[in-house]
């Protein structure tokens, strides 16, 4: 037998007790991104990655500020940011992650705003200036492969690639996905070059463009990685919002198709190599319109 309750609240008192739980508002003025604050080229605190000045581009476009909730990309990412809610409130803590791989499980992805692909990259004057492609590393003699330093992270496409020419053994091993969430990827690879471990790596094309730019200009070469039967080096990328926030996901769509071209710009300032879907490189804007 069902059991009714008929103690109810006082109408003045319930709606004191209610006033005394602090409840976050939504802030319609502002686009809530959810980054890593460590993670160039991509995003960092002080707003220098590109994922940041999109962020800030796309506010613009839509008359208001960016608000950062900042969490490592690590396991537990979209846990603690996309899908986490503020306290005492139904609101989240961001909206928008601004780069997933399109079609990512965990989330609703937008149009993808760019695709890349992998990359070789290596230090010049230290004796492979001669690789002009990666097909070249491959033909290298015995002898010149014996003294090659790769950098070769597990489960990359640039390891299988590695391994189906032979070049393995010529790896030096390393996380894909950094224990110490104050170092991240790029960082890693530019201390390792600088300490003359490595003398080369494959590696994702933004974080390729990352080497190339920000130590010593003309100090890397990037040679850009060519999808095949074996292996797949290309791919897009998205941004992301919750699955049934069509309404935002739409907006961002709209925001990807009317600044595409800015997009663009901004990203080649990144030395981010930038392909078609046959996994081509594309050329710049401005020389497509010569």
């Amino acid at each position: 037998m069902a059991v009714k309750c008929y103690f109810r609240w006082p109408a003045v008192l319930l709606a004191l007790v209610l006033m005394s739980f602090p409840v976050a508002q939504a802030d319609n003025n502002a686009l809530k991104v959810c980054a890593d604050p460590n993670n160039p080229p991509f995003s960092d605190k002080s707003g220098q990655g590109f994922e940041n000045k999109i962020a800030e581009l796309f506010a613009k476009e839509l008359g208001k500020k960016v608000e950062y909730t900042w969490f490592p990309q690590r396991i537990g990412f979209i846990r603690n940011t996309l899908k986490a809610r503020l306290p005492n409130s139904d609101e989240y803590k961001c909206d928008v992650v601004m780069g997933v791989p399109t079609g990512y499980e965990l989330a609703a992805t937008t149009k993808p705003y760019y695709r890349s692909t992998y990359a070789l990259v290596y230090r010049k004057k230290s004796g492979w200036d001669d690789i002009k492609s990666p097909d070249d590393l491959a033909r290298l003699p015995a002898e010149r492969k014996g003294k090659l330093r790769i950098a070769m992270f597990d489960g990359a496409p640039g390891t299988t690639w590695l391994f189906n020419h032979q070049l393995a053994e010529r790896g030096v091993p390393y996380p894909s996905m950094m224990g110490d969430a104050t170092v991240n990827t790029a960082q890693l690879l530019e201390k390792e070059f600088s300490a003359g471990n490595i003398d080369m790596v494959i590696v994702w094309g933004p974080i390729a463009g990352y080497l190339v730019t920000h130590g010593k200009p003309g100090a890397f070469e990037m040679l850009p990685m060519k999808s095949d039967e074996s292996v797949k080096f290309d791919f897009p990328i998205s941004m992301a919002v919750r699955f049934p926030d069509k309404e935002r996901k739409e907006e961002l769509n709209a925001l990807i198709s009317q600044n595409r071209e800015k997009i663009e710009a901004l990203l080649r300032e990144y030395r981010v190599p930038l392909v078609d879907q046959d996994g081509n490189l594309v050329e710049a804007a401005n020389k497509r319109k010569k």
